[in-house]
C-alpha cells in the first residue's frame, strides 16, 4: 500500500526579514558598482597621465603621433575597444583636463567616467570646476549634468558675475569645507518655461503655477531647496502682510523668501522686502541659522536703480524670470552682456578705492 505524503505549505519568510535582506543586496550591489566605477575612471585617468607626460608631452609629440596607434592596437588585441585610439586620446585629454589627482579622487567617488566625457570639452578651468563640484555634491545624473551645461547654469549664478580669484575661493570652499555661500545658489536669470505660462497673467496665475509645479520650481531654484509656505501670514502693528513664498536651504541653513513680481523691478519691491526679512529674522530663524535670505523675481531689471541701492551688498537678489526658454544665442548674447556690465562695476570699484 502506497502511503501519501502529506502537503506540508512551505514556511514563508516575514516580510519584514525579507524586505531588510533585499535592502542589503541591494546596497551591496550598488556598493560594489560604485566601487568599480572609481577603479575604472582612476585606471582611465593613470593611462592618460602616462601617456601624457611620456609620450606626448612636449618634444616627443611627433614620436607619440606614431606610438599611440600601435599601443591602441595592442591594448585592443589583449583587453578589448575600450582602449581603442580614439579612447585613448580622451584618457589623454582626461588626466590634462584634470591633472590634480587629490581633487579627482574627491570627485570619482561620486562622478562616473560618462560624467568626465561631459565635463571634457568646457574650456574654462571655473566654469568645469563648478559643474564638476555642483554634479558631486547634488549627485546629478549625467542626464541632469548635461541639462545643467545646456540651460547654461553656471553662467545664469551670481559666482559667475564675480571676479576670477573670488570664483576659484568659493569653489575651494565648497569643495574642502562642503559650504555653499549664496553666490552659488542664486541665479539670473530663472527659467521657469515649465509653469505653462502664456501671453499674459497675473502674480497669482504666476503663484498658482509655481505650486502646481513645485517640484521642477525647486530644481530650478537650486540646490539645498525646500518648499515652507505660500503666503505667509506676517503681522507688524495690527496690519497682515502676506509673504508670497517661503523657503528653507539645508546648504546654507537659512530662510529664504521669495516675492513673484509682473512688471520690471522697482525700487519700493526693496523696502517691503526688507521688512519680510527682518520679520523673519526676528521671529522665524533659528539659533543656529544664517540671517534669512530674499529674492524679488522680476520680468524685468532696472540696473541703475539695484546698484544705487548696493543690492549685491545685502540679503536681497533681484533676478528675472522667464517664462520661456530663448533661443541659446540669445541667452548667450544676453549673459555675456551681464557678464561686461558685472566686470565694468568691478572695475570702477576698484578706481574708486584707490
Amino acid at each position: 500500500m502506497t502511503r501519501r505524503r502529506s502537503s506540508v505549505a512551505s514556511p514563508v519568510a516575514p516580510s519584514a526579514l525579507l524586505g531588510d535582506i533585499r535592502a542589503l543586496i541591494e546596497a551591496a550591489r550598488k556598493h560594489a558598482a560604485s566601487t568599480v566605477n572609481s577603479e575604472l575612471t582612476m585606471l582611465y585617468w593613470r593611462i592618460g597621465q602616462r601617456i601624457h607626460t611620456q609620450v606626448l608631452d612636449g618634444r616627443r609629440g611627433a614620436y607619440g603621433k606614431e606610438v599611440l596607434p600601435t599601443l591602441a592596437a595592442q591594448l585592443v588585441k589583449e583587453y578589448g575597444s575600450s582602449f581603442a585610439e580614439q579612447n585613448l586620446r580622451r584618457m589623454v585629454q582626461f588626466a590634462a583636463t584634470f591633472p590634480d589627482e587629490q581633487i579627482l579622487v574627491s570627485l570619482i567617488r561620486e562622478l562616473s567616467w560618462t560624467h568626465f566625457i561631459a565635463l571634457i570639452p568646457l574650456r574654462d578651468p571655473l566654469q568645469r570646476d563648478y559643474y564638476a563640484q555642483m554634479a558631486s555634491a547634488e549627485r546629478w545624473s549625467v542626464r541632469t549634468l548635461r541639462e545643467r551645461i545646456d540651460s547654461m547654469l553656471y553662467e545664469r549664478t551670481v559666482l559667475s558675475q564675480k571676479p576670477g580669484e573670488t570664483i576659484a575661493q568659493e569653489l575651494a570652499k565648497m569643495r574642502d569645507a562642503q559650504r555653499m555661500s549664496p553666490a552659488l545658489v542664486m541665479r539670473d536669470p530663472y527659467i521657469l518655461d515649465f509653469l505653462g505660462l502664456r501671453d499674459t497673467w497675473q502674480e497669482g496665475d504666476l503663484e498658482a503655477a509655481i505650486i502646481r509645479e513645485m517640484e521642477s520650481f525647486l530644481l530650478e531654484l537650486g540646490a539645498g531647496f525646500s518648499f515652507v509656505a505660500r503666503q505667509k501670514r506676517i503681522q507688524i502693528d495690527g496690519e497682515d502682510f502676506h509673504l508670497d513664498l517661503l523657503f528653507y536651504n539645508r546648504k546654507l541653513r537659512r530662510l529664504v523668501a521669495v516675492e513673484l513680481k509682473v512688471g520690471e523691478f522697482k525700487a519700493a519691491f526693496n523696502g517691503q522686502m526688507e521688512l519680510y526679512l527682518r520679520w523673519l529674522d526676528k521671529h522665524e530663524r533659528e539659533p543656529e541659522e544664517a540671517s534669512p535670505l530674499g529674492i524679488i523675481l522680476c520680468t524685468g531689471k532696472k540696473r541703475e536703480q539695484i546698484e544705487l541701492l548696493e543690492l549685491d551688498k545685502s540679503g536681497i537678489h533681484v533676478a528675472e524670470y522667464l517664462t520661456a526658454l530663448p533661443p541659446r544665442g540669445v541667452l548667450v548674447e544676453r549673459l555675456q552682456q551681464a557678464t561686461q556690465r558685472a566686470q565694468l562695476q568691478i572695475e570702477q570699484r576698484k578706481t574708486d578705492n584707490e
